[in-house]
């Protein structure tokens, strides 16, 4: 069955850490983009930061096959240093160590794509379930507008979470509503269960796009959908990762 390639980002568009101001607060990771294959197959990014309740530095890099939109083999690759006196710069130097075959074989890097849009959760009086955005990052502007909308769907609750967070049993629903200007009613994806990976979700939220046109193949996209789920010590802030050819 299809796996939807789901992954916590951080919400700090930079990548550096969340510092939460008060003494109980949920994880909210830090999110690097790393890029795509040259061809667009592949989009790998990063996410880091450190663990609600235990103070465990982390860091995961997962690698998509964007056509198939499921995750590499051998992937994601996760790191967690169990210590909370460790920094974050050694978890994340580990992960990239062990993914260095990949890294060196798709070189992401070299190809960063764009980011083009991102709405944080900390952003104020912007919407939660649309976005719109142009393709490239040029002025005047090329090309005209894209928009992506997300929809919450009710699903069954996951059986390890019926006791923790009865209220979890939802998913999302992604549709292209416009391509280039035009309108549209494409399904990009929609969840017929909730995976085990997001932990008890809570709440969804239409949050970033990333955009890359490979030389002589179609332009890929990538929705990036910030998931809220039930935390050790708060909702914890994750994202998906979910690509598409417009």
């Amino acid at each position: 069955m299809k796996r939807l390639a789901a992954a916590a980002l951080t919400i700090n568009l930079l990548g550096a850490a969340v510092v939460a101001p008060a003494a109980v607060a949920g994880d909210f990771a830090g999110l690097d983009p790393l890029g795509f294959s040259a061809d667009g197959q592949v989009f790998a990014f990063e996410e880091f930061g450190t663990q609600d309740g235990s103070g465990f530095p982390y860091s995961n890099l997962y690698f998509i096959d964007t056509q198939a939109d499921r995750y590499l083999p051998g992937t994601p690759v996760r790191v967690r240093l169990d210590d909370e006196s460790a920094g974050l710069g050694a978890a994340r130097a580990k992960s990239r160590q062990q993914a260095r075959t990949l890294i060196e074989r798709y070189r992401p890097e070299d190809n960063p794509g764009l980011l083009a849009a991102f709405n944080a959760p900390t952003e104020l009086n912007v919407g939660k379930t649309t976005l719109r955005y142009r393709a490239f990052a040029v002025e005047p502007p090329a090309g005209e507008p894209f928009t992506v909308a997300l929809a919450e769907i009710d699903l069954p609750v996951a059986e390890k979470c019926r006791d923790l967070s009865p209220e979890s049993g939802v998913g999302f629903r992604l549709t292209l509503t416009e391509t280039d200007g035009t309108p549209a009613d494409r399904l990009i994806h929609e969840d017929d269960r909730v995976p085990e990976s997001r932990n008890c979700p809570l709440s969804y939220q239409l949050s970033g796009a990333m955009t890359y046109h490979p030389l002589g193949a179609p332009a890929v996209h990538v929705a990036l959908v910030l998931v809220r789920s039930l935390g050790f010590e708060g909702a914890d802030g994750r994202w998906i990762a979910v690509p598409f050819r417009p």
